[in-house]
């Protein structure tokens, strides 16, 4: 396990200088990284976890704003349906798993069990209890056939909070971003910090660490997500741009493209 995470180092918000230029850059980069995850087959796992109104969506946007759309699934993950229900909890996730050469966001995931399941009492204390040791298996077995996973947990402070949750209300256009499930959350904050650094000191392993990303701003928080992706993404594929195929280049000079 690594080591223990406290949500209070991560308050601070900070600000970002020169946010677009460097927004740009990483998104480049980002492009270039799926390119080699396309070339190469690799496959990716990339989770956001986080509070309500916390930026995960707005990170998200900007994540995959240059990726080719055929070779990425950005996963929103809500209540389980009845069908799902009737499986065990992680069935729904096995049949969103990426393939080869390609990479999958969840918006929201697994972590539900011991998150809203244990703090809503949706699952039972057996349950949720037991759900620590089977999502450490689950990603596991992800790693040991060679997919990448990126676990990013979006931490904001109430204040923070409370202030994106009136703009939703006082903004029309933000108004079906939210509803009363946020405040039921809101209200149980200590129990779901409890369930957190739970979460953390449990299912934050070697080959899956959890990363906490400072969201009380949300430009620095964007760069810093991104930044954490790229770095992840790129320590586990060549990053090398593919060879030009002789017989494409013969092709091309024989029609004037290239000299």
């Amino acid at each position: 396990m690594t080591k223990s995470i406290d949500l209070s180092d991560f308050e601070r918000g900070g600000k970002v200088d020169d946010y677009a230029d460097r927004l740009a850059a990483l998104q480049e980069r980002l492009g270039h990284i799926q390119t080699a995850h396309i070339i190469h087959k690799r496959r990716a796992i990339i989770v956001f976890e986080g509070w309500d109104a916390a930026g995960k969506g707005g990170i998200i946007k900007r994540l995959t704003a240059e990726w080719d759309p055929r070779y990425f699934e950005v996963w929103p993950i809500a209540a389980p349906t009845p069908e799902e229900l009737s499986h065990h909890f992680l069935w729904r996730f096995w049949r969103r798993l990426p393939a080869q050469h390609n990479i999958a966001v969840f918006d929201r995931s697994w972590y539900g069990r011991v998150l809203v399941e244990r703090v809503e009492g949706y699952a039972t204390k057996a349950e949720w209890q037991r759900g620590y040791d089977e999502i450490n298996d689950f990603e596991a077995q992800q790693a040991e056939t060679g997919a990448t996973l990126i676990k990013l947990f979006v931490h904001v402070t109430q204040e923070t909070q409370d202030k994106r949750l009136r703009e939703r209300i006082e903004t029309p256009w933000k108004r079906w971003k939210t509803g009363i499930d946020d405040y039921r959350n809101r209200a149980r904050r200590a129990d779901y910090l409890d369930a957190m650094h739970e979460m953390f000191a449990r299912t934050s392993t070697k080959h899956a660490p959890w990363v906490v990303i400072d969201g009380n701003d949300k430009k620095a928080a964007r760069i810093a997500a991104l930044t954490a992706i790229a770095d992840a993404l790129a320590a586990r594929v060549p990053m090398d741009p593919p060879a030009l195929d002789p017989a494409v280049e013969a092709a091309a000079r024989r029609a004037g493209v290239i000299d």
